[in-house]
């Protein structure tokens, strides 16, 4: 294991939050907004899973990566996601080669001026976070996968594998040996999961397959380190949403009124700050949408093709968590 400077200096002196060691060379940081960025030691070089959003806090990760690795490279930035939250911070980790699901490179090669615009505009309430974000860098992925990849450095192995379900670019990292998987936005821990990309049934098996790995722990997008377990109540989340919405579908509602009606049933579901209440009717509404165009296309599908809707009622019955 490459040589690693220790010190009596308080982890995270920056005050922007400590990192923490969840098993040996494996790090990460659950304060930063955005994502919980995390990085891995080898012998040959570091991997980086995810980067921060914000450049003061980007820079404090480099920083605090530095202290604890002097002088090794970073070898590669894993992006779980295209979001602007996990992907945006690329640019201050370089030299590096940064790796993603090939759906992540096309979606940011469309990050235009009008792109990184929207992104400085959503902070105006907070003008020394948009003071940081005038000098926007997009920096795609250099190298793409479809199904997964193995990364192989060092004495380490980290296997990077397409989940989809989030969205169609959402993929996960894997470390066999210390049981630990990075599973990015696929997991929100007693949070409203955002939906507005997804493939709900998709989100679901891929759940599922992260429960199969055998992790003994997981590293969600945002939030605290957890275990396979916390992916039932996101599952049971989205189920909940899928029948809701079908309900109304059933009783000739639109797509409008299914959102006005299912709102408060789904606020319910986890706890809201006041402060962050009208932000989150607005993301749990887009899930709505997004699940309702899923169920008409479903339901149109059962009506062409009898079969159809019976297979999808098992489907759907088979990812119900146990």
């Amino acid at each position: 294991m490459a040589a690693r400077r220790r010190t009596s200096v308080k982890l995270g002196v920056t005050g922007l939050g400590e990192r923490q060691e969840i098993a040996p060379g494996v790090f990460i940081n659950t304060v930063y907004r955005g994502c919980t960025p995390g990085f891995v030691i080898t012998d040959e070089g570091l991997i980086l899973i995810d980067t921060p959003l914000i450049p003061k806090q980007a820079l404090d990760w480099r920083q605090q990566i530095e202290m604890e690795v002097p002088g090794l490279p970073i070898l590669y930035v894993f992006n779980t996601d295209h979001h602007r939250g996990h992907a945006l911070g690329n640019q201050y980790f370089l030299p590096t080669t940064v790796i993603a699901h090939e759906r992540a490179y096309k979606e940011m090669s469309g990050y235009t001026e009008n792109f990184k615009e929207r992104v400085y505009n959503s902070y105006k309430r907070e003008p020394e976070i948009q003071q940081q974000l005038t000098n926007i860098e997009i920096i795609l992925p250099d190298i793409t996968f479809t199904d997964g990849a193995r990364l192989l450095y060092g004495g380490r192995e980290v296997q990077l594998i397409y989940t989809g379900g989030h969205t169609p670019a959402t993929s996960i990292a894997w470390l066999p040996e210390e049981k630990i998987a990075f599973v990015g936005d696929m997991l929100w821990v007693d949070q409203h999961p955002y939906m507005a990309q997804a493939n709900s049934l998709e989100w679901i098996e891929a759940l599922r397959r992260i429960r199969e790995l055998g992790a003994e722990k997981l590293v969600p997008g945002h939030g605290p380190v957890c275990d396979p377990d916390d992916t039932m109540r996101v599952a049971e989340y989205i189920l909940f949403m899928r029948q809701r919405v079908r309900d109304y579908y059933h009783e000739g509602k639109t797509k409008n009124e299914a959102k006005s009606g299912l709102v408060g049933e789904m606020l319910e579901r986890f706890p809201v700050p006041l402060e962050r209440k009208s932000k989150i009717e607005s993301q749990i509404k887009s899930g709505i949408n997004r699940v309702y165009r899923e169920i008409q296309r479903e339901e149109e599908l059962a009506t062409v093709d009898g079969t159809m809707g019976d297979a999808l009622l098992v489907q759907e019955a088979q990812l119900e968590p146990a």
